[in-house]
Protein backbone atom coordinates (compact mmCIF):
# COMPACT_ATOMS: atom_id res chain seq x y z
CA UNK A 1 0.00 0.00 0.00
CA UNK A 2 3.04 2.24 0.77
CA UNK A 3 4.07 1.89 -2.92
CA UNK A 4 0.75 2.58 -4.29
CA UNK A 5 0.71 6.07 -2.66
CA UNK A 6 4.42 7.01 -3.46
CA UNK A 7 3.22 6.53 -6.58
CA UNK A 8 0.22 8.58 -6.69
CA UNK A 9 1.82 11.10 -5.22
CA UNK A 10 4.56 11.15 -8.54
CA UNK A 11 2.01 11.60 -11.10
CA UNK A 12 0.28 14.27 -8.81
CA UNK A 13 3.42 16.20 -8.69
CA UNK A 14 4.08 15.94 -12.58
CA UNK A 15 0.76 16.98 -13.56
CA UNK A 16 1.44 20.24 -11.47
CA UNK A 17 4.26 20.98 -12.95
CA UNK A 18 3.23 20.27 -16.32
CA UNK A 19 0.34 22.74 -15.60
CA UNK A 20 2.22 25.55 -13.91
CA UNK A 21 4.59 25.24 -16.69
CA UNK A 22 1.86 25.54 -19.55
CA UNK A 23 0.11 28.46 -17.36
CA UNK A 24 2.79 30.72 -16.53
CA UNK A 25 3.80 32.31 -19.65
CA UNK A 26 0.40 33.18 -20.21
CA UNK A 27 -0.50 34.79 -17.00
CA UNK A 28 2.64 36.67 -17.45
CA UNK A 29 1.28 38.06 -20.80
CA UNK A 30 -2.46 38.73 -19.53
CA UNK A 31 -0.45 40.92 -16.50
CA UNK A 32 1.22 43.06 -18.90
CA UNK A 33 -1.48 43.40 -21.18
CA UNK A 34 -3.28 44.39 -18.39
CA UNK A 35 -0.87 46.89 -17.05
CA UNK A 36 -0.39 48.78 -20.26
CA UNK A 37 -3.65 48.65 -20.81
CA UNK A 38 -4.73 50.69 -17.38
CA UNK A 39 -1.15 53.21 -18.03
CA UNK A 40 -2.33 53.62 -21.73
CA UNK A 41 -6.13 54.53 -20.24
CA UNK A 42 -4.62 57.07 -17.58
CA UNK A 43 -2.55 58.79 -19.95
CA UNK A 44 -5.22 59.38 -22.29
CA UNK A 45 -7.84 60.52 -20.15
CA UNK A 46 -7.80 63.74 -18.76
CA UNK A 47 -7.79 64.57 -15.53
CA UNK A 48 -11.12 64.78 -15.07
CA UNK A 49 -10.92 61.45 -14.67
CA UNK A 50 -8.32 61.40 -11.77
CA UNK A 51 -10.58 59.77 -9.29
CA UNK A 52 -11.37 57.32 -11.61
CA UNK A 53 -7.34 56.62 -11.94
CA UNK A 54 -6.83 57.19 -8.08
CA UNK A 55 -9.62 54.26 -8.09
CA UNK A 56 -7.26 52.03 -10.50
CA UNK A 57 -4.64 52.82 -8.98
CA UNK A 58 -6.02 51.33 -5.91
CA UNK A 59 -6.97 48.40 -7.41
CA UNK A 60 -3.76 47.93 -9.32
CA UNK A 61 -1.90 48.15 -5.83
CA UNK A 62 -4.58 45.13 -4.49
CA UNK A 63 -3.51 43.37 -8.13
CA UNK A 64 0.06 43.99 -7.01
CA UNK A 65 -1.10 42.65 -3.70
CA UNK A 66 -2.64 39.46 -5.52
CA UNK A 67 0.53 39.24 -8.08
CA UNK A 68 2.24 39.06 -4.81
CA UNK A 69 0.61 36.36 -3.53
CA UNK A 70 0.48 34.56 -6.51
CA UNK A 71 4.38 35.06 -7.21
CA UNK A 72 4.61 33.54 -3.18
CA UNK A 73 2.17 30.64 -4.49
CA UNK A 74 3.89 30.07 -7.48
CA UNK A 75 7.20 30.37 -5.53
CA UNK A 76 5.79 27.55 -2.95
CA UNK A 77 4.88 25.69 -5.79
CA UNK A 78 8.04 25.48 -7.49
CA UNK A 79 9.85 24.18 -4.07
CA UNK A 80 6.74 21.45 -3.66
CA UNK A 81 7.84 20.88 -7.20
CA UNK A 82 11.31 20.83 -6.59
CA UNK A 83 10.60 18.61 -3.31
CA UNK A 84 7.80 16.32 -5.77
CA UNK A 85 10.81 15.99 -8.40
CA UNK A 86 13.27 13.93 -5.12
CA UNK A 87 10.58 12.34 -4.42
CA UNK A 88 9.40 11.29 -8.01
CA UNK A 89 13.40 10.65 -8.66
CA UNK A 90 13.49 8.54 -5.68
CA UNK A 91 10.50 7.05 -6.74
CA UNK A 92 11.91 6.15 -9.82
CA UNK A 93 14.77 4.55 -7.69
CA UNK A 94 12.69 2.24 -5.92
CA UNK A 95 10.64 1.26 -8.66
CA UNK A 96 13.55 0.22 -10.58
CA UNK A 97 14.45 -1.93 -7.35
CA UNK A 98 11.08 -3.46 -7.08
CA UNK A 99 10.78 -3.78 -11.06
CA UNK A 100 14.22 -5.81 -10.06
CA UNK A 101 12.62 -7.68 -7.26
CA UNK A 102 9.56 -8.29 -9.34
CA UNK A 103 11.89 -10.12 -12.12
CA UNK A 104 13.67 -11.76 -9.59
CA UNK A 105 10.43 -13.22 -8.51
CA UNK A 106 9.01 -13.44 -11.32
CA UNK A 107 11.83 -15.99 -12.07
CA UNK A 108 11.88 -18.17 -8.92
CA UNK A 109 8.08 -18.54 -9.77
CA UNK A 110 8.72 -19.65 -13.22
CA UNK A 111 11.21 -21.92 -12.08
CA UNK A 112 9.25 -23.28 -9.11
CA UNK A 113 5.88 -23.17 -11.62
CA UNK A 114 8.56 -25.20 -14.01
CA UNK A 115 9.52 -27.64 -11.38
CA UNK A 116 5.72 -28.13 -10.12
CA UNK A 117 4.87 -28.83 -13.61
CA UNK A 118 7.17 -31.80 -13.76
CA UNK A 119 6.38 -33.30 -10.36
CA UNK A 120 3.10 -32.77 -11.64
CA UNK A 121 3.97 -34.71 -14.79
CA UNK A 122 5.81 -37.07 -12.78
CA UNK A 123 3.10 -37.64 -10.58
CA UNK A 124 0.51 -38.25 -12.91
CA UNK A 125 2.90 -40.79 -14.89
CA UNK A 126 3.40 -42.53 -11.87
CA UNK A 127 -0.41 -42.51 -10.72
CA UNK A 128 -1.44 -43.80 -14.61
CA UNK A 129 0.98 -46.21 -13.95
CA UNK A 130 -0.29 -47.04 -10.94
CA UNK A 131 -3.78 -47.13 -12.09
CA UNK A 132 -2.60 -49.48 -15.14
CA UNK A 133 -1.51 -51.89 -12.88
CA UNK A 134 -4.19 -52.27 -10.46
CA UNK A 135 -6.80 -51.90 -13.20
CA UNK A 136 -4.99 -55.15 -14.59
CA UNK A 137 -4.90 -56.30 -11.43
CA UNK A 138 -8.24 -55.99 -10.75
CA UNK A 139 -8.88 -57.11 -14.54
CA UNK A 140 -7.11 -60.39 -13.38
CA UNK A 141 -9.51 -60.87 -10.30
CA UNK A 142 -12.78 -60.05 -12.13
CA UNK A 143 -11.42 -62.82 -14.43
CA UNK A 144 -10.67 -64.99 -11.49
CA UNK A 145 -14.27 -64.15 -9.55
CA UNK A 146 -15.88 -64.81 -13.47
CA UNK A 147 -13.62 -68.19 -13.12
CA UNK A 148 -14.73 -68.95 -9.70
CA UNK A 149 -18.68 -67.74 -10.62
CA UNK A 150 -19.04 -70.23 -13.02
CA UNK A 151 -16.98 -72.68 -11.34
CA UNK A 152 -19.45 -72.48 -8.30
CA UNK A 153 -22.82 -72.52 -10.18
CA UNK A 154 -22.81 -76.16 -9.95
CA UNK A 155 -21.90 -75.93 -6.43
CA UNK A 156 -24.62 -73.69 -6.38
CA UNK A 157 -27.05 -76.05 -7.63
CA UNK A 158 -25.26 -79.12 -5.46
CA UNK A 159 -26.26 -76.52 -2.33
CA UNK A 160 -29.49 -75.97 -3.47
CA UNK A 161 -30.29 -79.36 -4.05
CA UNK A 162 -28.77 -80.05 -0.35
CA UNK A 163 -30.92 -77.36 1.08
CA UNK A 164 -33.86 -78.94 -0.60
CA UNK A 165 -33.01 -82.32 1.22
CA UNK A 166 -32.28 -80.67 4.73
CA UNK A 167 -35.17 -78.99 4.35
CA UNK A 168 -37.41 -81.98 4.16
CA UNK A 169 -35.00 -84.00 6.73
CA UNK A 170 -35.92 -80.65 8.88
CA UNK A 171 -39.67 -81.60 8.03
CA UNK A 172 -39.12 -85.02 8.71
CA UNK A 173 -36.75 -84.87 12.05
CA UNK A 174 -39.63 -84.80 14.69
CA UNK A 175 -40.88 -88.12 12.81
CA UNK A 176 -37.18 -89.45 12.61
CA UNK A 177 -36.22 -88.07 16.28
CA UNK A 178 -39.28 -90.29 17.79
CA UNK A 179 -37.79 -93.55 15.82
CA UNK A 180 -34.57 -92.64 16.92
CA UNK A 181 -35.31 -92.36 20.67
CA UNK A 182 -37.29 -95.34 20.55
CA UNK A 183 -34.49 -97.46 18.83
CA UNK A 184 -31.80 -95.83 21.38
CA UNK A 185 -34.04 -96.55 24.23
CA UNK A 186 -34.15 -100.27 23.20
CA UNK A 187 -30.42 -100.55 22.47
CA UNK A 188 -29.80 -99.08 25.95
CA UNK A 189 -32.08 -101.34 27.58
CA UNK A 190 -30.62 -103.94 26.00
CA UNK A 191 -26.86 -102.54 26.62
CA UNK A 192 -28.06 -102.33 30.45
CA UNK A 193 -29.27 -105.77 30.73
CA UNK A 194 -26.21 -106.59 29.05
CA UNK A 195 -24.00 -104.89 31.55
CA UNK A 196 -25.55 -105.68 34.45
CA UNK A 197 -25.41 -109.66 33.20
CA UNK A 198 -21.26 -108.22 32.82
CA UNK A 199 -21.03 -106.80 35.98
CA UNK A 200 -22.38 -109.69 38.26
CA UNK A 201 -19.76 -112.12 36.39
CA UNK A 202 -16.99 -109.56 36.86
CA UNK A 203 -18.20 -109.10 41.15
CA UNK A 204 -18.20 -112.93 41.16
CA UNK A 205 -14.76 -113.28 39.40
CA UNK A 206 -13.24 -110.05 41.67
CA UNK A 207 -14.77 -112.50 44.41
CA UNK A 208 -13.17 -115.13 43.40
CA UNK A 209 -9.62 -113.64 42.93
CA UNK A 210 -10.09 -111.79 46.35
CA UNK A 211 -10.55 -114.85 48.19
CA UNK A 212 -7.91 -116.30 45.94
CA UNK A 213 -5.29 -113.66 46.44
CA UNK A 214 -6.12 -113.44 50.49
CA UNK A 215 -5.94 -117.94 50.29
CA UNK A 216 -2.55 -117.46 48.36
CA UNK A 217 -0.87 -114.19 51.07
CA UNK A 218 -1.83 -116.37 53.57
CA UNK A 219 -0.65 -119.54 52.66
CA UNK A 220 3.02 -117.73 51.18
CA UNK A 221 2.79 -116.24 54.44
CA UNK A 222 2.43 -119.82 56.74
CA UNK A 223 5.19 -121.40 54.33
CA UNK A 224 7.30 -118.55 55.31
CA UNK A 225 6.38 -119.53 58.64
CA UNK A 226 3.42 -117.91 60.30
CA UNK A 227 5.66 -115.92 63.40
CA UNK A 228 8.92 -115.09 61.35
CA UNK A 229 11.76 -113.72 62.68
CA UNK A 230 14.59 -110.82 61.48
CA UNK A 231 17.34 -110.06 63.17
CA UNK A 232 18.84 -106.88 63.06
CA UNK A 233 23.01 -105.93 64.02
CA UNK A 234 23.53 -102.22 65.07
CA UNK A 235 26.42 -100.34 64.09
CA UNK A 236 28.88 -99.57 66.55
CA UNK A 237 28.74 -96.25 67.70
CA UNK A 238 31.90 -93.90 67.37
CA UNK A 239 32.31 -93.60 71.11
CA UNK A 240 32.60 -97.91 70.91
CA UNK A 241 34.59 -97.44 68.39
CA UNK A 242 37.28 -95.57 70.33
CA UNK A 243 37.20 -97.87 73.23
CA UNK A 244 39.09 -101.07 73.60
CA UNK A 245 35.55 -102.95 73.31
CA UNK A 246 34.97 -101.82 69.76
CA UNK A 247 35.92 -105.33 68.23
CA UNK A 248 32.84 -107.31 66.68
CA UNK A 249 32.13 -110.47 67.33
CA UNK A 250 29.43 -110.71 64.87
CA UNK A 251 29.98 -112.52 61.07
CA UNK A 252 27.54 -112.49 58.22
CA UNK A 253 27.51 -115.18 55.50
CA UNK A 254 28.16 -113.41 51.84
CA UNK A 255 25.64 -116.57 49.63
CA UNK A 256 23.21 -116.27 52.26
CA UNK A 257 21.33 -113.34 53.98
CA UNK A 258 19.69 -115.68 56.87
CA UNK A 259 22.83 -116.55 58.75
CA UNK A 260 24.18 -115.15 60.90
CA UNK A 261 27.84 -116.36 63.00
CA UNK A 262 28.76 -115.25 66.49
CA UNK A 263 32.42 -115.69 67.94
CA UNK A 264 31.62 -116.75 71.59
CA UNK A 265 34.59 -117.62 73.81
CA UNK A 266 36.44 -118.74 71.19
CA UNK A 267 33.09 -121.19 69.49
CA UNK A 268 31.47 -119.90 66.68
CA UNK A 269 27.62 -120.23 66.70
CA UNK A 270 25.36 -120.38 64.06
CA UNK A 271 21.84 -118.37 64.10
CA UNK A 272 19.79 -119.69 60.66
CA UNK A 273 16.82 -116.96 61.08
CA UNK A 274 14.49 -115.57 57.89
CA UNK A 275 16.71 -112.38 57.64
CA UNK A 276 19.70 -111.03 58.97
CA UNK A 277 20.33 -106.84 58.49
CA UNK A 278 23.84 -106.01 58.82
CA UNK A 279 24.79 -102.82 60.48
CA UNK A 280 25.08 -100.66 57.25
CA UNK A 281 21.08 -101.96 56.29
CA UNK A 282 18.93 -98.53 56.14
CA UNK A 283 15.39 -98.35 57.43
CA UNK A 284 13.61 -98.81 54.07
CA UNK A 285 15.73 -101.99 53.43
CA UNK A 286 14.38 -103.30 56.34
CA UNK A 287 11.00 -102.06 55.80
CA UNK A 288 10.47 -103.49 52.58
CA UNK A 289 10.94 -106.73 53.89
CA UNK A 290 8.41 -106.00 56.36
CA UNK A 291 5.67 -104.35 54.27
CA UNK A 292 3.70 -107.34 53.19
CA UNK A 293 2.91 -107.98 56.44
CA UNK A 294 1.66 -104.60 56.84
CA UNK A 295 -0.44 -104.28 54.07
CA UNK A 296 -2.30 -108.10 55.31
CA UNK A 297 -4.46 -106.41 57.88
CA UNK A 298 -6.23 -104.35 54.86
CA UNK A 299 -7.44 -107.73 54.24
CA UNK A 300 -8.53 -108.66 57.78
CA UNK A 301 -5.95 -110.03 59.03
CA UNK A 302 -4.30 -109.38 62.55
CA UNK A 303 -0.52 -108.49 62.39
CA UNK A 304 1.65 -107.91 65.07
CA UNK A 305 5.50 -106.72 64.70
CA UNK A 306 7.57 -106.06 67.88
CA UNK A 307 11.11 -105.51 68.29
CA UNK A 308 12.94 -107.21 70.64
CA UNK A 309 16.22 -107.12 72.54
CA UNK A 310 18.13 -105.55 75.32
CA UNK A 311 18.44 -102.16 76.12
CA UNK A 312 20.44 -100.56 73.95
CA UNK A 313 20.58 -103.00 70.91
CA UNK A 314 18.03 -100.28 68.98
CA UNK A 315 15.11 -101.02 69.42
CA UNK A 316 13.24 -97.77 69.25
CA UNK A 317 15.64 -96.38 66.40
CA UNK A 318 13.89 -99.55 64.68
CA UNK A 319 10.49 -98.70 64.78
CA UNK A 320 10.47 -95.25 65.52
CA UNK A 321 13.51 -94.34 63.50
CA UNK A 322 14.12 -90.23 63.49
CA UNK A 323 12.67 -87.31 62.58
CA UNK A 324 14.32 -87.27 58.51
CA UNK A 325 14.56 -91.19 58.75
CA UNK A 326 11.75 -92.60 60.02
CA UNK A 327 11.23 -96.70 61.07
CA UNK A 328 8.10 -99.22 60.74
CA UNK A 329 5.47 -97.55 62.80
CA UNK A 330 5.49 -94.10 60.17
CA UNK A 331 6.23 -96.45 57.38
CA UNK A 332 3.41 -98.53 57.99
CA UNK A 333 0.98 -96.11 58.39
CA UNK A 334 2.13 -94.17 55.08
CA UNK A 335 1.95 -97.34 53.40
CA UNK A 336 -1.04 -97.70 54.41
CA UNK A 337 -2.58 -94.63 53.48
CA UNK A 338 -1.44 -95.41 49.71
CA UNK A 339 -3.07 -98.85 49.92
CA UNK A 340 -6.30 -97.28 50.23
CA UNK A 341 -6.16 -94.61 48.31
CA UNK A 342 -5.23 -96.94 45.38
CA UNK A 343 -8.28 -99.36 46.34
CA UNK A 344 -10.97 -96.36 46.26
CA UNK A 345 -13.25 -96.01 45.17
CA UNK A 346 -14.10 -99.92 45.54
CA UNK A 347 -13.15 -99.74 48.87
CA UNK A 348 -13.95 -97.23 51.90
CA UNK A 349 -11.34 -97.64 54.60
CA UNK A 350 -11.47 -96.23 58.09
CA UNK A 351 -8.19 -95.83 60.17
CA UNK A 352 -7.72 -95.95 63.89
CA UNK A 353 -4.71 -95.47 65.89
CA UNK A 354 -4.27 -95.92 69.84
CA UNK A 355 -1.37 -96.01 71.80
CA UNK A 356 -0.37 -98.09 75.12
CA UNK A 357 1.97 -98.87 77.47
CA UNK A 358 2.36 -101.84 79.58
CA UNK A 359 5.04 -100.25 82.29
CA UNK A 360 4.79 -102.38 85.93
CA UNK A 361 2.22 -105.15 84.63
CA UNK A 362 -0.24 -101.56 84.08
CA UNK A 363 -1.51 -100.78 81.11
CA UNK A 364 -2.18 -97.19 80.42
CA UNK A 365 -3.39 -94.88 77.35
CA UNK A 366 -1.05 -92.95 76.07
CA UNK A 367 -2.84 -90.87 73.72
CA UNK A 368 -5.97 -90.06 77.21
CA UNK A 369 -5.92 -86.91 79.03
CA UNK A 370 -5.26 -88.78 81.88
CA UNK A 371 -2.47 -90.96 80.76
CA UNK A 372 -1.94 -92.18 84.40
CA UNK A 373 -5.30 -93.93 84.34
CA UNK A 374 -5.35 -97.73 84.57
CA UNK A 375 -6.66 -99.80 81.90
CA UNK A 376 -7.94 -103.40 81.72
CA UNK A 377 -8.63 -105.54 78.88
CA UNK A 378 -11.96 -107.49 78.91
CA UNK A 379 -13.79 -109.92 76.78
CA UNK A 380 -16.09 -108.09 74.09
CA UNK A 381 -19.85 -108.37 74.98
CA UNK A 382 -20.81 -108.96 71.60
CA UNK A 383 -19.95 -112.64 71.58
CA UNK A 384 -17.22 -111.94 69.06
CA UNK A 385 -14.69 -113.66 71.34
CA UNK A 386 -12.17 -110.57 71.14
CA UNK A 387 -10.59 -108.92 73.39
CA UNK A 388 -11.00 -104.76 73.92
CA UNK A 389 -10.05 -102.00 76.08
CA UNK A 390 -12.69 -100.17 77.90
CA UNK A 391 -11.65 -96.05 77.52
CA UNK A 392 -8.51 -97.09 75.22
CA UNK A 393 -8.60 -93.65 73.18
CA UNK A 394 -8.55 -93.67 69.57
CA UNK A 395 -7.80 -91.16 67.08
CA UNK A 396 -8.56 -91.43 63.17
CA UNK A 397 -5.91 -90.43 61.20
CA UNK A 398 -6.09 -89.34 57.57
CA UNK A 399 -2.86 -87.59 56.62
CA UNK A 400 1.16 -87.84 57.97
CA UNK A 401 -0.23 -84.73 59.64
CA UNK A 402 -2.44 -86.54 61.85
CA UNK A 403 0.06 -89.48 62.22
CA UNK A 404 2.91 -86.96 63.55
CA UNK A 405 0.48 -85.00 66.25
CA UNK A 406 -0.38 -88.61 67.58
CA UNK A 407 3.83 -89.86 67.89
CA UNK A 408 4.19 -86.46 69.90
CA UNK A 409 1.20 -87.17 72.01
CA UNK A 410 2.36 -90.74 73.01
CA UNK A 411 5.77 -90.29 73.02
CA UNK A 412 5.34 -87.01 75.44
CA UNK A 413 3.33 -89.47 77.77
CA UNK A 414 5.82 -92.05 77.89
CA UNK A 415 7.49 -93.60 80.75
CA UNK A 416 11.21 -93.49 80.78
CA UNK A 417 14.12 -93.38 83.30
CA UNK A 418 17.79 -94.41 83.72
CA UNK A 419 19.94 -97.92 83.57
CA UNK A 420 23.40 -98.42 83.73
CA UNK A 421 23.01 -99.73 80.06
CA UNK A 422 21.40 -96.89 78.33
CA UNK A 423 21.26 -93.57 79.90
CA UNK A 424 18.03 -92.92 78.30
CA UNK A 425 16.19 -96.71 78.47
CA UNK A 426 12.86 -97.05 77.54
CA UNK A 427 10.79 -99.06 80.37
CA UNK A 428 8.14 -99.92 79.22
CA UNK A 429 6.51 -101.54 76.17
CA UNK A 430 4.88 -98.97 73.54
CA UNK A 431 2.13 -100.64 71.40
CA UNK A 432 0.91 -98.76 68.53
CA UNK A 433 -2.39 -100.08 67.48
CA UNK A 434 -3.69 -99.39 64.26
CA UNK A 435 -6.92 -100.25 63.28
CA UNK A 436 -8.41 -100.81 59.53
CA UNK A 437 -11.85 -101.32 58.97
CA UNK A 438 -12.96 -101.25 54.99
CA UNK A 439 -16.46 -101.32 53.29
CA UNK A 440 -16.41 -102.75 49.46
CA UNK A 441 -19.12 -100.66 48.12
CA UNK A 442 -19.56 -102.99 45.15
CA UNK A 443 -19.86 -106.34 47.01
CA UNK A 444 -21.14 -104.97 50.64
CA UNK A 445 -18.39 -106.99 52.44
CA UNK A 446 -16.91 -105.34 55.82
CA UNK A 447 -13.09 -106.02 56.60
CA UNK A 448 -11.53 -105.50 59.77
CA UNK A 449 -7.39 -105.96 60.70
CA UNK A 450 -5.63 -104.67 62.73
CA UNK A 451 -1.63 -104.09 63.11
CA UNK A 452 -0.15 -104.42 66.73
CA UNK A 453 3.64 -102.27 66.08
CA UNK A 454 5.39 -103.37 69.74
CA UNK A 455 8.55 -101.65 71.19
CA UNK A 456 9.45 -103.97 74.03
CA UNK A 457 10.93 -102.92 77.09
CA UNK A 458 15.15 -104.01 77.33
CA UNK A 459 16.04 -106.87 78.77
CA UNK A 460 19.19 -107.73 80.66
CA UNK A 461 20.43 -109.17 83.68
CA UNK A 462 19.39 -107.47 86.93
CA UNK A 463 22.61 -107.53 88.32
CA UNK A 464 24.69 -106.17 85.18
CA UNK A 465 22.18 -103.15 85.24
CA UNK A 466 22.25 -102.17 88.34
CA UNK A 467 19.06 -101.46 88.81
CA UNK A 468 17.77 -100.77 92.79
CA UNK A 469 14.44 -99.43 94.00
CA UNK A 470 12.06 -98.58 91.43
CA UNK A 471 14.29 -99.41 88.80
CA UNK A 472 14.37 -103.26 89.99
CA UNK A 473 11.00 -103.45 90.23
CA UNK A 474 10.97 -101.89 86.89
CA UNK A 475 13.11 -104.89 85.24
CA UNK A 476 11.45 -107.66 87.07
CA UNK A 477 8.04 -106.99 85.83
CA UNK A 478 9.77 -106.49 82.39
CA UNK A 479 11.22 -109.39 82.20
CA UNK A 480 8.19 -110.91 83.66
CA UNK A 481 6.43 -110.25 80.84
CA UNK A 482 9.15 -111.11 78.60
CA UNK A 483 8.81 -114.57 79.77
CA UNK A 484 5.36 -114.90 80.18
CA UNK A 485 5.94 -113.80 76.20
CA UNK A 486 8.60 -117.20 75.75
CA UNK A 487 5.75 -119.33 77.92
CA UNK A 488 3.26 -117.96 75.12
CA UNK A 489 5.54 -118.92 72.14
CA UNK A 490 6.81 -122.44 74.05
CA UNK A 491 3.04 -123.35 74.04
CA UNK A 492 2.03 -122.73 70.78
CA UNK A 493 5.44 -124.45 69.32
CA UNK A 494 4.47 -127.32 71.57
CA UNK A 495 1.05 -126.88 70.12
CA UNK A 496 -0.51 -126.70 73.99
CA UNK A 497 -4.34 -127.29 74.59
CA UNK A 498 -3.77 -124.30 76.67
CA UNK A 499 -1.59 -120.94 76.12
CA UNK A 500 -0.76 -118.93 79.12
CA UNK A 501 -2.26 -115.55 77.50
CA UNK A 502 -3.01 -114.54 80.81
CA UNK A 503 0.32 -114.54 82.35
CA UNK A 504 1.05 -110.88 81.81
CA UNK A 505 -0.62 -108.22 80.09
CA UNK A 506 1.27 -107.87 77.01
CA UNK A 507 0.53 -111.42 75.81
CA UNK A 508 -2.99 -111.00 76.69
CA UNK A 509 -3.23 -107.66 75.03
CA UNK A 510 -1.70 -109.40 72.16
CA UNK A 511 -3.51 -112.73 71.82
CA UNK A 512 -5.68 -112.28 68.83
CA UNK A 513 -2.03 -111.28 66.67
CA UNK A 514 -0.28 -114.43 68.12
CA UNK A 515 -2.62 -116.95 67.65
CA UNK A 516 -4.97 -118.21 64.71
CA UNK A 517 -4.50 -116.86 60.59
CA UNK A 518 -3.02 -113.90 62.46
CA UNK A 519 0.09 -112.70 61.07
CA UNK A 520 3.57 -112.40 63.84
CA UNK A 521 6.85 -110.46 62.83
CA UNK A 522 9.99 -110.36 65.30
CA UNK A 523 12.83 -108.34 64.71
CA UNK A 524 15.53 -109.43 66.91
CA UNK A 525 18.06 -106.74 67.79
CA UNK A 526 21.59 -107.36 68.72
CA UNK A 527 24.79 -105.31 69.65
CA UNK A 528 27.98 -106.86 67.83
CA UNK A 529 30.20 -105.41 70.86
CA UNK A 530 31.85 -108.24 72.70
CA UNK A 531 30.18 -106.98 76.31
CA UNK A 532 27.29 -107.69 75.20
CA UNK A 533 27.82 -111.20 73.49
CA UNK A 534 25.85 -112.95 76.74
CA UNK A 535 22.57 -111.04 76.01
CA UNK A 536 23.03 -111.14 72.02
CA UNK A 537 23.73 -115.11 72.59
CA UNK A 538 20.34 -115.51 74.45
CA UNK A 539 18.08 -113.37 72.36
CA UNK A 540 19.28 -115.30 69.41
CA UNK A 541 18.49 -118.53 70.72
CA UNK A 542 14.79 -116.81 71.88
CA UNK A 543 14.73 -115.86 68.41
CA UNK A 544 15.50 -119.63 66.45
CA UNK A 545 12.89 -120.94 68.99
CA UNK A 546 10.20 -118.20 68.08
CA UNK A 547 11.11 -119.00 64.40
CA UNK A 548 10.29 -122.67 64.57
CA UNK A 549 6.28 -121.57 66.09
CA UNK A 550 3.13 -122.23 63.30
CA UNK A 551 0.01 -120.62 64.45
CA UNK A 552 -2.64 -122.64 63.29
CA UNK A 553 -6.21 -123.81 64.40
CA UNK A 554 -4.57 -123.62 67.85
CA UNK A 555 -6.39 -120.53 68.58
CA UNK A 556 -9.95 -122.13 68.60
CA UNK A 557 -8.20 -124.65 71.77
CA UNK A 558 -6.56 -121.53 73.48
CA UNK A 559 -9.85 -119.62 72.88
CA UNK A 560 -11.75 -122.50 74.84
CA UNK A 561 -9.08 -121.76 77.85
CA UNK A 562 -8.70 -118.17 77.82
CA UNK A 563 -10.99 -117.75 80.93
CA UNK A 564 -8.69 -119.78 83.07
CA UNK A 565 -7.01 -117.57 85.36
CA UNK A 566 -3.96 -120.08 86.23
CA UNK A 567 -0.53 -119.47 85.01
CA UNK A 568 2.14 -122.11 83.86
CA UNK A 569 5.34 -122.15 85.43
CA UNK A 570 7.88 -121.25 83.59
CA UNK A 571 9.79 -123.85 81.54
CA UNK A 572 13.26 -124.28 80.61
CA UNK A 573 13.20 -121.68 77.75
CA UNK A 574 11.05 -119.24 79.68
CA UNK A 575 13.98 -119.13 82.48
CA UNK A 576 16.44 -118.61 79.63
CA UNK A 577 14.42 -115.35 78.38
CA UNK A 578 14.54 -113.56 81.64
CA UNK A 579 17.97 -113.97 81.90
CA UNK A 580 18.58 -112.06 78.85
Amino acid sequence: MGTRFKVSAYFFHHFLFRYLEEHKEALVIERWFHLQYVTQTVEVESADSQKAVAEMQSKNAILQEQLTVQRQLLRELETQLHESQRTCAQLRTQILVYEGEMERAQGQLEAEMQNLEEEKNRVIEEAFIRAESEMKAVHENLAGVRMNLLSLQPALRTLTCDYNCLKRQVQEFPFMLDKAITEAKQEICQVISEVSSTNQELLRKYKREMNLRKKCHNELVRLKGNIRVFCRVRPVSQEEQDSADAKTMLSFDSDDDAILYLSNKGKIMTFELDKVFPPHATQEEVFQEVQSLVTSCIDGFNVCIFAYGQTGSGKTYTMEGVADDPGINQRALRLLFSEVTDKAPDWDYKITVSMVEIYNETLRNLLGDTPTEKLDIKMNPDGSGQLYVPGLTEFTVQSPEDINRVFELGHMNRATACTNLNEHSSRSHALLIITVCGFNTATGNRTQGKLNLVDLAGSERIGKSGAEGSRLREAQCINKSLSALGDVINALRSKHAHVPFRNSRLTYLLQDSLSGDSKTLMMVQVSPLPSNMSESVCSLKFAQRVRSVELSSASSSSRRHENSSTSSSPTHDSVEVTGV
